[in-house]
């Protein structure tokens, strides 16, 4: 892993930087932000309008991400219950954080095929989930396939456990669909559908679903797997099914037959880039699915569309604090499509710059992932500027 991070302008150590839904949230104590992950030297670098998840280590940011976002100095801002499952399986793991959203309130960490992580296991004991009160004041649920080595570790934890089996993707985003609606008393009518064969064009459906209680349901290029027609079946015919990808990652074939289940509407970019976008922007007036993105004052997820565990480690920047949708970039700078939708959302102040509002954008991995230059041209912009055009420090 790479450390070098000399061009980033300003470290900051983010315990508790946001507070969200999470009301009354204290920050803790210097002594308290030691991040149990010793090999990110460090963990977290901002500039003015960015945050850096300084690690491209998935395990390593989803314990930092969460981190972040939950402080655990009080009740207030422990989670209810935190998801495991394995780093090893993108679709399993992207499917698993409908259970971020209430009554959860908790994050995803990883475990590895035969053990858990000292990272993750630091993280727990530090969280010290309180147990969902709608279920059964569960505080781990794990999800997939979990082997003997793991479940033991996680025994002598002496925490509450609950599994949601299975090793197959489109049946375990069944299983979880239907675990969402037993312990939240509600089977949501609206499904986001997305290709389990191409996690860049599925993968922008992971902030939402950790924002809102909708699931994430799997399909291939031409065929709706039996367990996702069962669970569009729940719906009786009245499903909204917001299909994500172009044509390339789900057919116009998939998406005639998905309609004998309820409304389809394809939300889609030729590229992931265009993809991503596209998402950001869509919003359904008449069931208010959607982020709808389109003005200032805002936050962004900012990954590469190269591994799949790292977007799933920061699903949880939707969930709380400056709620963000995923945005696909490039590790070195922004692709033309990506500039001109962070061009529309720039703040723009008529006579003072600290009129607001304001952007911001996570960006996770290290500068591996995504450069030090690319993080400046984020920040960039990011930046509010003068209505009337020329020198963004007019009105200072």
């Amino acid at each position: 892993m790479k450390k070098g991070i000399a061009v980033v302008s300003i470290t900051l150590v983010l315990s508790a930087v946001l507070a969200g839904c999470q009301i009354g949230n204290k920050a803790p104590e210097p002594a308290a932000q030691d991040t149990g992950t010793a090999s990110v030297a460090v963990p977290w670098i901002g500039t003015k309008n960015t945050t850096r998840i300084n690690t491209s280590d998935p395990i390593e940011a989803a314990v930092l991400v969460s981190r972040t976002l939950w402080t655990a100095v009080s009740d207030s801002n422990r989670p209810a219950s935190v998801v495991l499952t394995d780093v090893s399986n993108w679709q399993i793991a992207a499917v698993s954080t409908d259970l971020i959203h209430h009554p959860s309130n908790g994050p995803v960490l990883f475990f590895e095929k035969d053990k858990v992580p000292e990272a993750t296991l630091e993280e727990l004991k530090r969280l010290k989930p309180m147990g969902a009160e709608t279920n059964d004041n569960i505080q781990i649920v794990i999800v997939g396939p979990v082997s003997a080595s793991v479940e033991e570790q996680i025994k002598g934890l002496d925490i509450k456990t609950d599994k949601i089996e299975g090793d197959e993707p489109a049946a375990v985003a069944q299983a979880i669909d239907a675990y969402y609606a037993k312990v939240a008393g509600e089977l949501p009518q609206a499904v986001v559908v997305g290709s389990m064969d191409s996690p860049e064009y599925t993968l922008p459906a992971v902030n939402w679903i950790a924002h809102m209680p909708e699931p994430l349901l799997y399909v291939k290029k031409d065929e709706i797997p039996a367990p996702t027609v069962e669970a569009l079946k729940k719906r009786g015919g009245n499903a909204a099914i917001y299909l994500i990808g172009p044509e390339s990652a789900v057919s116009a074939d998939v998406e005639n037959e998905l309609k004998s289940y309820g409304t389809v509407t394809r939300i889609s970019g030729n590229d992931p880039y265009a993809n991503s976008i596209a998402f950001a922007q869509f919003k359904d007036q008449g069931t208010k699915f959607g982020w709808g993105i389109t003005t200032p004052g805002h936050n962004l997820s900012f990954l590469t569309p190269d591994d799949p565990m790292l977007a799933i480690a920061a699903a949880p920047f939707s969930h709380l604090g400056k709620h963000a949708p995923l945005i696909i970039t490039n590790k070195d700078g922004m692709p033309d499509s990506v500039m001109e939708y962070a061009m529309t959302l720039q703040p723009k102040f008529q006579d003072s710059p600290a009129e607001g509002p304001y952007n911001h954008a996570w960006i996770t991995g290290d500068s591996s992932s995504i450069t030090n230059a690319a993080q400046s041209q984020i920040d960039d912009m990011l930046e509010i500027s003068p209505a009337s055009g020329g020198n963004p420090h007019t009105g200072h």
